[in-house]
């Protein structure tokens, strides 16, 4: 299995990069085709014992940089390690495209190479996050600002998809963000989209409050790019303003600093099970190839992971299956 990693995308590329690359070839036994700046690549790969072809190079003169306007990068940057390494994927040679680089390059540069998945009007950016029962996918958290009911169908399908084929989990439950539980809450978008999803065959549970997010109702929630994008920000900004809360305090005074030695494993437990490095990235949906947009401060281990995240997508016939899915389900929809 043959995967290419963006090696110059990320805060901390090409150093992060290339060491989670190392780790997956090592440990997953995948074939990682590191893209960029040769030289540089090659200097960071002198640091490790990289014997055999799980690692190879393929030079890319450019970098999309993450203050880069995407559409025009895209346009401009014909030799970019996003363009050079998706074309890898487009031509075959190559079975997933992995980048830690500007999400809003990966997910144009992607459109315009690989274009998207027959029938999916928009592909959609799959948040996967930490909920009391387990992986929890929230769809779409930044590529459509503005939605129609019918995308956020296709995002349920894509996301049932993705957490049976990659994920494990069987007839995942599917909720829709909403301003309240009842039926017949929610804005005129939310209304359409709910008799939709009703109708659909999905394992639809309603709607699902901001408060019961993360509480284990559901296991693929559905909104528009504008509210999912906001909601993960705010779950992130809260995560790390109560982790410095409880520092703070942990440290006022002997008891506390005390009481906090006694409960450390407690909160190394919490810290594994919210840390985001192990899932490592975000599946872009939608489009015709697996695509896995990491976090710009993606560490080694994350970038393991979000290769691993591809390697299942691949075992799991990810994109026939949401092909199959979007057929059976919308096309049906639309014969109403």
């Amino acid at each position: 299995m043959k995967i290419v990693l963006d090696a110059m995308g990320g805060d901390y590329a090409p150093q992060v990069t290339v060491e989670g690359g190392v780790l997956a070839a090592q440990e997953l036994g995948l074939e990682v085709v590191l893209v960029g700046r040769e030289a540089a690549i090659r200097r960071e790969l002198a640091k490790y014992e990289t014997r055999g072809p799980s690692l190879s190079v393929v030079h890319a003169s450019q970098v999309i940089e993450m203050e880069d306007k995407p559409a025009t990068a895209v346009k401009a940057k014909k030799d970019s390690s996003m363009i050079v390494g998706l074309d890898l994927v487009k031509k075959g040679e190559a079975q997933a495209f992995v980048s830690a680089g500007n999400s809003g390059g990966v997910m144009v540069a992607a459109l315009f190479r690989l274009g998207r998945t027959k029938g999916i009007q928009r592909p959609a950016l799959c948040a996967i996050l930490v909920s009391r029962e387990g992986p929890l996918c929230i769809l779409d958290v930044g590529a459509n600002t503005d939605c129609r009911a019918l995308y956020l169908l296709q995002f349920a399908i894509m996301g049932s998809v993705y957490m049976e084929r990659v994920l494990g989990i069987e007839e995942p439950r599917v909720g829709i963000v909403s301003t309240g539980e009842e039926e017949g809450k929610g804005s005129q978008l939310v209304l359409e989209a709910y008799e939709l999803l009703k109708r659909s065959g999905l394992n639809f549970i309603g709607n699902v409050e901001g408060k019961d997010l993360f509480s284990g109702l559901a296991d693929v929630v559905v909104t528009d790019g504008f509210t999912g994008n906001v909601m993960i920000k705010l779950a992130e900004g809260m995560a790390g303003f109560f982790s410095g809360i409880i520092e703070e305090e942990i440290k006022r005074g002997p008891l506390t600093a005390l009481g906090g030695l006694l409960a450390k494993p407690a909160f190394r437990q919490v810290r594994s099970r919210l840390d985001y490095s192990e899932y490592g990235g975000a599946p872009l949906l939608g489009v015709e190839g697996v695509v896995i947009v990491a976090h710009g401060r993606s560490n080694p281990k994350a970038i393991k992971n979000a290769l691993r995240m591809a390697k299942q997508a691949i075992e799991g016939g990810m994109i026939e299956a949401i092909r199959e899915e979007i057929e059976r389900r919308v096309e049906g929809e639309r014969g109403r």
